[in-house]
């Protein structure tokens, strides 16, 4: 019988089974082979998450006992707001738990923490060729209209 979904902080111990979500996750956004991500990224990354005084966090999401997808979000400043905004970094499920409520559970998971961290509001990026996702985005938030520009120094 499949449990439900279960949202919850990481803990250092989830980390060899964060991995492969993470990965997973990277090589999605061609991040993988000769561009993979340094493993001291992903070690920095992970570490962070238990500082203190870094403003990231990160969520999973648990079902049966087996991570099946994770959620990274952090805090900033803002020139209009008074409290601090959220950004959702980075969201990822297995493909097996996908169309089964995972996805919109860490969002949501994620709006909570923010509210009570005295956040008004919470934005994220996608690639335009990610339809999938966006039909649960446009489902739980508004397109924005705004356009990212970037250039690698």
């Amino acid at each position: 019988m499949t449990h439900p979904v279960q949202i919850r902080p990481v803990v250092p111990t989830d980390f060899a089974a964060w991995l492969p979500l993470w990965d997973a996750y990277n090589a999605f956004y061609g991040r993988s082979g000769e561009t993979a991500l340094p493993r001291e990224i992903t070690q920095l990354t992970w570490t962070r998450f238990f500082d203190g005084y870094e403003p990231m966090h990160a969520l999973v999401a648990e079902r049966d006992g087996q991570l099946v997808g994770l959620v990274h979000y952090l805090y900033h400043r803002h020139t209009t707001m008074a409290g601090p905004i959220c950004y959702l970094q980075d969201l990822y499920t297995l493909e097996n738990a996908r169309g089964k409520g995972v996805g919109r559970a860490l969002i949501e998971a994620v709006y909570e923490h923010a509210k009570a961290a005295g956040s008004t509001r919470v934005y994220w990026q996608t690639h335009e060729t990610n339809h999938t996702a966006m039909k649960l985005y446009d489902q739980v938030a508004e397109r924005s209209g705004f356009v990212v520009y970037r250039k690698a120094l």
